[in-house]
């Protein structure tokens, strides 16, 4: 009988390299710690080593959240909740320092990244960010302008973090075995930013209208957006350009531009 749920996207990591180098990219000894999906625990062992002041492990899988309750029950800095991460409020435990991680189930993880940056408070207490996800899309979010994969997802991310692509894992660390290969991601929150954007949604708003032709000029659908006299306030702005030729920081001016209406 498997012990995994294919509807959730688990596929649990087995490979304990893989899980020291994930575990060692930041010093998380008596820091705060969120992982999201535990599973059955592995990246949460290596955790508990390095001595955290505490750790929220969210798990979705009420079973799962069973047998780490069972597991931890004696663990005090350990809390664990059944909850969905889309559907978690992160207000309700974000409010010291923390540090977010997780391999992340492939079929929602761009849905979790994008949360996070939505998450209404910021700065936050977030200090650290390190997700695993499908190297198909890691390559979207760590893409540079201009390249290929530059995107919606690297404008996005780019807002508000500093990102740094760390490692690929192999389909063979995992059980079951997935299709394709993995990439881990750390993210630092920014600091400064050159650009006040009230909404992240209203800058997903932006580049999905944008992108939605992406092998066309930016032309008409940024005159769905702004009207001709607000567009003649970007500077350096090439209209006949197509979205993926456009840098990110105009998205961001079309954003404030587009708040300020």
């Amino acid at each position: 009988m498997n012990f995994y749920k294919k509807s959730l996207g688990q596929n649990f990591l087995i490979d304990k390299n893989i899980i020291k180098k994930i575990i060692n990219i930041v010093n998380i000894k008596n820091k705060n710690i969120i992982e999201i999906g535990p599973g059955k625990g592995a990246l949460t062992e290596e955790i508990i080593k390095k001595k955290p002041k505490s750790l929220v492990l969210l798990e979705k899988d009420y079973n799962l959240s069973k047998e780490l309750k069972l597991k931890y029950s004696k663990k005090k800095i350990i809390y664990i909740l059944n909850k969905d991460v889309l559907k978690f409020d992160f207000k309700e435990i974000s409010k010291k320092k923390h540090i977010i991680l997780g391999n992340l189930p492939y079929n929602i993880s761009s849905q979790i990244l994008v949360k996070i940056l939505k998450n209404t408070k910021w700065p936050s207490g977030l200090t650290d960010l390190i997700f695993m996800f499908q190297k198909e899309l890691g390559e979207k979010i760590v893409a540079k302008y201009p390249s290929k994969d530059y995107g919606r997802l690297s404008i996005i991310s780019n807002y508000r973090f500093n990102i740094f692509k760390k490692f690929l894992v192999s389909p063979n660390c995992f059980i079951p075995r997935p299709k394709v290969t993995s990439m881990v991601i750390h993210f630092k929150p920014k600091e400064r930013k050159e650009f006040n954007i009230k909404k992240i949604a209203n800058l997903e708003k932006i580049t999905n209208t944008l992108f939605s032709n992406r092998r066309k000029m930016i032309n008409k659908n940024l005159k769905k957006i702004l009207n001709k006299k607000l567009i003649n306030k970007i500077t350096n702005l090439n209209i006949n350009l197509r979205p993926e030729n456009i840098k990110p920081e105009i998205y961001y001016k079309i954003t404030e531009l587009y708040e300020a209406k």
